[in-house]
């Protein structure tokens, strides 16, 4: 069972996508929706549509393009926040979250929201599921031009926040994201082994992780 000294953490980071939400429905998105309507557009195949954005996703990975609605709208030419909304109902919060937001909450931890995801996506997800009102903070990446990937984000945002890096549990499911987070100093780390309810569990080495927050509970 995964284990976490709660006295000696007084903020927790978490990430979005894949770790409150279910990451079905981005995984959808790019790698179903998106080829599907390139091809459309374009006259070609699904499989030739996948390569072409394969490559396009690779040249950008990791940086805030990535992540960026506009670039993608810009450089693939569809109207993507339409796109994300005609399957909305797919957008849905992990079962094990809430209960323990909840507890964090009432063990009096700060709560924030870090997110690489761009402004809008972030606004849909909330008004789809309302897991803000757990919540003291919301952040998108975008504010600050840079991803988690970058350390120029994580001086960013604890020169804004002022949190303890000593005393802080950062919590994402991208192993690159955690390995930025180590590097610049936070204390506590967690991976989610589980983003994607469709797909199978990840093997994480190197980091405690968890397929259900449940089993961190409760927080002494």
């Amino acid at each position: 069972m995964p284990m976490l000294n709660w006295s000696k953490i007084d903020t927790v980071l978490l990430d979005m996508d894949g770790t409150l939400l279910d990451l079905h429905f981005d995984n959808h998105f790019w790698l179903n929706v998106i080829p599907e309507q390139l091809a459309r557009k374009h006259d070609i195949s699904v499989a030739e549509a996948f390569a072409d954005i394969e490559k396009r996703y690779q040249a950008v990975e990791g940086r805030i393009q990535w992540y960026c609605l506009d670039y993608w709208q810009k450089e693939l030419d569809l109207p993507i926040m339409e796109l994300k909304r005609e399957i909305q109902h797919l957008i849905t919060i992990r079962d094990d979250v809430p209960e323990f937001l909840k507890a964090l909450k009432v063990a009096g931890k700060e709560l924030i929201l870090l997110t690489n995801a761009h402004p809008d996506s972030l606004s849909l997800k909330v008004e789809r599921t309302q897991f803000d009102q757990y919540l003291d903070k919301l952040i998108s990446t975008h504010e600050y031009g840079v991803s988690k990937e970058s350390q120029s984000l994580w001086q960013q945002v604890q020169s804004n926040l002022g949190f303890d890096k000593s005393r802080t549990l950062f919590v994402d499911d991208s192993l690159s994201v955690l390995a930025s987070a180590k590097q610049f100093g936070i204390e506590h780390l967690l991976a989610v082994a589980n983003p994607d309810s469709k797909q199978p569990v990840k093997d994480i080495t190197g980091y405690l992780s968890i397929t259900d927050y449940r089993t961190l509970l409760p927080i002494a």
